[in-house]
């Protein structure tokens, strides 16, 4: 009997309609968009050497911002405008996903086909340009007739290294809410999902290599003036842009957008919010791996209608405080921020995902370290390492400021691997969150903060104003509200943390459900 696939590979592959036709679609609209805008701009500049010049620089330019950076830069300016348009004018667009997404990737993709343009055009032996001008053709009919036919074996060239390059860095797409195959990887590092990392990553080289042999093939075909070969790649390299896309297309029916932020957790709790709509008989998507600003603003946008933040995160983040009253007052004010807000805050979820400075087990006993201000005493001496955002976090401030900490090396590094650096002794503490299943898988203790320099991080589910009033939406939702105790969701976490990747967030969603309400 055969053996049975990995369920990994069967949850990739279950995935690969909606995550591949996506991402063929971004990578499509950004490359042709580059074209149209690209083309036109190289040829106005060949007889403006100034303009010419300032024009290479700025494409030029582009290609020196972090990929992810200016993906993220047009998510704030593209809300902005869709604020002032809906002010102004009664029409407000998604700022989210696709838009920004596409933003990028076409200035990405501008300056291969604006370089091989002007290159091709003025590599052209002038005795040709000569003899166009001598058989009667105007500049712009020599160009246009002549110069560019000459030109196309460099411009496909451009046009194909674009392509690549584009859908290469699409695949960062993800943390700004444009589902593509980057999601394998994002999910995979997060989730310890090694065959989802290497899904994504094969998927995307994969599609690249396919896309770049078809236009290579229309290259061959224009220099060889090979009508029915241009036409048999033409129709071919359209056929696997449309099989791709396909599943975007027909997956238009889909209602509600739920939202998580770039942690195994969050990727838990969201898949949990999609099969409670999916029990309740409605559709959803899930927006993975959102920043925590892109994500509220994405929710108060209405570009995501749920998600679960935490009470600290609003505390600090958003509303901007650094002042710690009681719990109850924290709370109390952060709903009422929440309603100025319009966001619907529809209840605490049970259980509090805290920050938390962690250590090994044996390392903290040797030390005698228990607490922060224990740690502080030792902290010259030892290294500290904190996920992607945790330095630049108003509580890393306050943890500072309240026990003097100084560390002799401080890192940052991606959640999964700073469990494992902490567990290897390659550094000595880390920032955890209090209900992480790798503190128990890795036998961690967390310090205690006897300041109370730390807020407390009560889970709370948002709904964004446009979807308050739903009752369908909150129907569904609601029997989450107090149901899900630390212990609960420790033993989620664990499930996933433990499994090596070999558990799904979905997977440990269902059985976090089971706790909750058993099936009999």
């Amino acid at each position: 009997m055969a053996a049975s696939l990995d369920p990994r590979i069967t949850d990739a592959l279950a995935l690969l309609p909606d995550y591949l036709g996506q991402h063929v679609i971004l990578s499509i609209s950004a490359v042709t968009l580059g074209i149209v805008l690209g083309l036109p701009l190289a040829m106005a500049s060949l007889s403006a050497p100034r303009w010419r010049f300032v024009l290479l620089s700025v494409v030029g330019l582009v290609q020196t911002i972090p990929s992810l950076a200016l993906l993220a830069l047009f998510y704030p300016l593209l809300l902005g405008l869709s604020l002032l348009t809906s002010a102004a004018f009664g029409v407000q667009f998604s700022a989210l996903g696709f838009l920004p997404s596409v933003i990028a990737l076409t200035l990405y993709s501008m300056l291969p086909i604006i370089r091989n343009t002007v290159t091709g055009i003025m590599g052209v032996d002038p005795a040709v340009k000569q003899a166009a001008m001598g058989v009667g053709m105007t500049p712009m009919q020599s160009l246009v007739r002549v110069e560019f036919p000459l030109a196309l074996p460099t411009i496909m060239a451009g046009i194909r290294t674009a392509s690549v390059w584009v859908i290469g860095t699409a695949t960062l797409s993800t943390p700004v809410g444009q589902t593509s195959l980057g999601n394998y990887i994002f999910t995979g590092l997060q989730t310890q999902n090694w065959i989802f990392v290497l899904f994504g990553c094969v998927a995307a080289a994969v599609l690249a290599l396919v896309v770049d042999a078809l236009l290579g093939a229309v290259e061959t075909a224009l220099t060889r003036r090979d009508r029915r070969r241009l036409a048999a790649s033409a129709v071919v390299l359209l056929c696997v842009v449309a099989a791709g896309s396909f599943p975007y297309f027909t997956a238009a029916g889909t209602q509600y957008v739920i939202g998580s932020k770039p942690f195994a957790e969050q990727y838990i709790l969201a898949s949990l919010l999609q099969q409670r709509l999916s029990a309740a008989h409605l559709s959803g998507v899930q927006r993975a791996g959102l920043g925590s600003t892109v994500a509220f603003d994405a929710l108060k946008g209405g570009d995501v209608d749920a998600y679960v933040d935490y009470s600290g995160t609003i505390w600090t983040n958003y509303m901007h405080r650094t002042d710690y009253p009681s719990r109850d007052a924290i709370l109390s004010e952060i709903d009422a921020w929440l309603q100025m807000q319009h966001v619907k805050l529809l209840g605490k979820l049970g259980f509090e995902n805290a920050y938390a400075l962690a250590m090994r087990r044996d390392k903290a006993e040797a030390l005698g370290v228990k607490t922060i201000a224990d740690l502080a005493k030792q902290s010259a001496t030892l290294s500290i390492a904190g996920d992607l955002e945790f330095f630049s976090r108003p509580e890393w401030k306050a943890l500072q400021r309240d026990y003097g900490l100084s560390f002799r090396d401080q890192r940052v590094l991606q959640g999964t691997f700073m469990y494992r650096a902490v567990a290897d002794g390659e550094v000595d503490v880390i920032s955890a969150y209090s209900s992480d299943g790798e503190v128990a898988q890795y036998d961690l203790i967390t310090l205690d903060d006897p300041q109370q320099s730390l807020p407390p991080y009560d889970a709370m589910l948002l709904i964004s104003p446009k979807r308050a009033g739903d009752g369908a939406l909150l129907a569904a939702l609601s029997p989450l509200i107090g149901a899900i105790s630390i212990e609960r969701m420790r033993k989620a976490n664990m499930l996933l943390a433990a499994g090596q990747g070999q558990q799904s967030p979905a997977a440990a969603a269902r059985a976090l459900w089971n706790d909750i309400a058993p099936e009999p």
